[in-house]
């Protein structure tokens, strides 16, 4: 079964992230899979949301979870086989769910055979199919680059006695996507999934598939550009500027090619994973302008590890309007890489409830991940039980990511929250297992249906999904702005405080909607919002 080829059905989408490992287990052997996926997606679609996002579940050793990619054409058998990828996406296109796959373009694993004959030799037929360089003279490797992961972005290898470039783990060779042969096999990749009826992909790192041709050193970046948005702070990656080991304007010629290739299926979309900490929204705008690169770009400026602030948002949208007018951003805020907003902003549940009013009334597409709907903080889990090679690295001033791949919690029926029969590869948390679906469902003041009410809400005014913006204000704590499609205009203002504020409404005839949600007053064209209200009117026409 197909959806409608709507074109423009991505922009403004509600799109709910799964990471597979963690979201059902259908066999018991504590790892969830595609099976699983498929049995919960009446309950997603009960949600409201418009597609689903799967982390990676190609063939892979799994060093980085599926980000280090073996086979870009199968199924790990851990996960399933194609048949049972083919259910899942009949079964998401009968509960009108679109499908969207991770596709991790930039590099591969080293496992993978492209590099396995590649590193075989210098004269094969793959032998520039990844980024190889000789050392330095003194046997150093060719520049100063370095790993997100720590350490150096370079690897010796004997065979070659060459190095290869790795953004990420050292199992994660780099691709050379100036050699047109390995760019012909990406789309061929991207074709193998569009023929099986993938709706769209969210393409990882794509800022990092081009690296500079001659190798330059990049620049130290002073202290006072530096910033945790990308790495923790504790990472010697934030102390250069990735002027040329990623950011290459050869980018946009590939993304050309990528989106013809999109534009054969109708209704496919892409979402771009663009992880920089100075240049992330410039990036954005070069990356969705027009409409011959990618359809939106995922921004990280509301994964940030401070509080949100009114004057934060009003300054990031401010900036997208000004370097992206003609593009689209997707905004989140969690993911299966950074610490649960919950935990991260230390919300209360009415500042939590506050928060996913606000992030379902951007201007913009929105990703929602697992867990999110139902509240749960970061799961606390101990250095033994760690998986996450990023963690243990830099523990225990950073802890990884394994707090926030914790599995999903269903129901109370055993201790791994009905996530498995088996033991779970992560430890469930106690705390979550209060806050599990089957509990949530039966109290009406739980996050859960918060979620869905607000999602509802969003998908009864179009206004809210592909209007445009105005009146865009910081007043105080209390952000406020307008959105606007066609004649609807809604105005929308979110009090991100523990304080009680009030603030002038743009003049006109407001009259507030849906008291549940809408829980601010208006009197005179002053609104007032106690801590945490939301405050929701349309003008009177």
């Amino acid at each position: 079964m197909t959806l409608n080829a709507d074109k423009d059905w991505w922009r403004g989408a509600a799109i709910y992230q799964i990471y597979p490992r963690s979201y059902q287990d259908s066999n018991g052997d504590g790892i969830g899979d595609l099976n699983g996926i498929t049995s919960r997606l009446p309950y997603i679609a009960s949600l409201g949301v418009d597609a689903i996002w799967i982390s990676p579940f190609f063939t892979s050793p799994m060093k980085d979870f599926g980000y280090d990619v073996s086979n870009y054409c199968d199924v790990d058998p851990m996960f399933g086989t194609l048949a049972d990828f083919d259910k899942m996406m009949e079964t998401a296109h009968s509960l009108n769910l679109r499908v969207m796959i991770d596709l991790v373009l930039s590099h591969t694993s080293d496992q993978h055979p492209w590099f396995a004959q590649s590193r075989a030799d210098k004269t094969n037929d793959k032998a520039d199919w990844y980024v190889w360089a000789d050392p330095k003279p003194d046997g150093t490797p060719p520049n100063n680059w370095l790993s997100i992961f720590g350490g150096p972005a370079w690897q010796w290898d004997t065979r070659r006695e060459q190095y290869y470039l790795h953004n990420f783990l050292t199992s994660q060779p780099d691709l050379n996507f100036h050699n047109e042969d390995v760019c012909d096999a990406l789309l061929d990749v991207t074709r193998f999934w569009l023929e099986r009826g993938v709706d769209g992909f969210r393409l990882d790192t794509i800022n990092f598939y081009y690296a500079d041709k001659e190798l330059r050193d990049n620049p130290a970046l002073p202290v006072a550009e530096r910033n945790a948005t990308i790495a923790p702070s504790v990472n010697p990656y934030n102390h250069q500027f990735h002027k040329y080991s990623k950011n290459q304007p050869e980018n946009l010629a590939f993304l050309a090619r990528y989106r013809a290739l999109l534009d054969e299926y109708p209704g496919s979309t892409t979402v771009g994973e663009v992880g920089d900490a100075q240049r992330g929204l410039e990036l954005l705008g070069e990356y969705t302008a027009g409409d011959s690169r990618a359809h939106m770009c995922y921004a990280f400026e509301f994964l940030c590890p401070t509080t949100l602030t009114a004057d934060r948002v009003v300054e990031t949208l401010s900036k997208v309007d000004e370097v992206a007018p003609d593009g689209w951003a997707c905004w989140a805020f969690s993911n299966h890489d950074v610490k649960r907003h919950a935990t991260r902003w230390d919300l209360s549940d009415a500042a939590y409830r506050c928060y996913a009013s606000m992030l379902m009334s951007l201007r913009g597409s929105i990703c929602l991940y697992q867990g999110e709907e139902l509240g749960l903080p970061e799961g606390d889990v101990a250095f033994e039980d760690l998986q996450d090679p990023y963690g243990i690295e830099f523990w225990p001033e950073f802890k990884g990511r394994d707090g926030c791949r914790t599995p999903m919690v269903w129901e109370r029926s055993n201790a791994s929250g009905g996530f498995s029969s088996g033991a779970p590869w992560l430890p469930v948390m106690s705390d979550h297992l209060a806050r599990n679906v089957e509990t949530q469902e039966a109290d009406a003041d739980a996050p859960l249906h918060h979620y869905r009410h607000m999602l509802n809400f969003r998908r009864a005014n179009p206004a809210l999904i592909s209007g445009h913006h105005a009146e865009l204000k910081a007043q105080g704590n209390v952000l406020s702005f307008t959105r606007t499609l066609n004649k609807e205009t809604i105005f929308c203002a979110f009090n991100l405080s523990s304080e009680g504020a009030s603030v002038a409404a743009p003049s006109g005839d407001w009259q507030p909607v849906d008291s549940e949600l809408s829980t601010g007053t208006m009197d005179n064209g002053t609104v007032g919002l106690g801590p945490w209200q939301v405050f929701f009117a349309t003008l009177d026409k």
